[in-house]
């Protein structure tokens, strides 16, 4: 590929990717600031409703930090200090973990929510969304522990370059590890994600099955010109499976483009940003398919326009 050719692909996937981090931003902070408000104007939450808004909160955190890395590979010209580095890549690496394990745990949330009461999961369902801050404070614990080798291993990268060092950014690099603490680190990585996609797997197809059981049953008790509309809930499960196979596609297309391109010093730029772009894909879609989905964004919008015209009224 000429040079030409390779700063035009390098300028397309660039600006692919600010779009996509723009636009994950926004999308982000508005289904976050919704779901606020909902809950300090004391509406009645769902037991999903504290899991979807971690999950925004996660993914705008997420974005903006993947964003200052972009930042660093192409625009920076000051390179940062060790400390800077350190706490960028780290708490990327923790929103990346917290992301799979909040997506898992919501696919568990809307399981239990959906189950019916002769099942053995109806008894969690007074209780699941007690047990949220349970769970939100181990997948922190866990994550900011698994990730903690990233606060060892990078370091800035000085103006006499090693082979040695992997690539991350323009300031930053990761200094190889002892054999032992970097299999022990990559090995519980394996076991997180390979735990978290298992679970996601068994819930997605237990909500697969109760709802080919409901459909089966509103076949029984409609007509067919008749459909009878689905369910609040039903509406959910269905927006949340579809963010699990979101997930997996992009977290096996990110699998694949992250094997193909290796990250050492050499390795081509165009790779590295159309690997950023699928990474960082999910946190986009996430929040505009849930947001497409919650019709409460209408009502919350009506009984607001609703208020500020009776305020005018009275005013008036």
């Amino acid at each position: 590929m000429s040079k030409n050719n390779l700063l035009l692909s390098l300028i397309a996937v660039r600006n692919g990717f600010y779009s996509e981090v723009s636009i994950g931003i926004t999308a982000n902070a508005f289904h976050l600031l919704f779901h606020i408000l909902w809950f300090f104007l004391k509406h009645r939450p769902r037991p999903t409703d504290l899991a979807i808004g971690h999950l925004a909160l996660i993914h705008l955190v997420m974005l903006i930090t993947v964003g200052v890395i972009a930042a660093d590979l192409f625009e920076s010209q000051e390179l940062w200090d060790n400390i800077t580095c350190k706490v960028v890549i780290y708490s990327y690496q923790v929103m990346r973990g917290l992301s799979l394990g909040t997506t898992c745990l919501l696919s568990i949330l809307q399981a239990i929510t959906l189950s019916p009461r002769s099942s053995c999961l109806a008894k969690f369902k007074r209780t699941a969304s007690h047990h949220n801050h349970g769970g939100f404070l181990f997948l922190w614990v866990f994550n900011l522990s698994i990730s903690a080798h990233f606060l060892l291993s990078t370091v800035a990268t000085t103006n006499c370059t090693s082979h040695s060092l992997m690539f991350v950014t323009k300031s930053c690099s990761l200094r190889p590890q002892r054999y032992l603490p970097r299999l022990t680190f990559h090995i519980l990585g394996i076991f997180r994600d390979v735990s978290l996609l298992g679970l996601m797997a068994v819930s997605s197809g237990y909500m697969v099955t109760l709802l080919c059981r409901y459909k089966r049953r509103s076949q029984h008790l409609h007509s067919t010109s008749l459909s009878p509309r689905a369910s609040p809930e039903h509406r959910a499960t269905q927006t949340i499976l579809l963010l699990m196979g979101v997930f997996v596609l992009l977290y096996l297309m990110d699998c694949m483009v992250a094997s193909f391109s290796g990250v050492w010093w050499k390795s081509d730029p165009v790779r590295l940003c159309v690997q950023m772009l699928v990474g960082n894909g999910y946190a986009t879609i996430s929040p505009l398919l849930l947001i497409s989905s919650e019709k409460r964004m209408i009502t919350f919008s009506n009984s607001c326009g609703i208020r500020r015209l009776s305020v005018q009224l009275v005013i008036k």
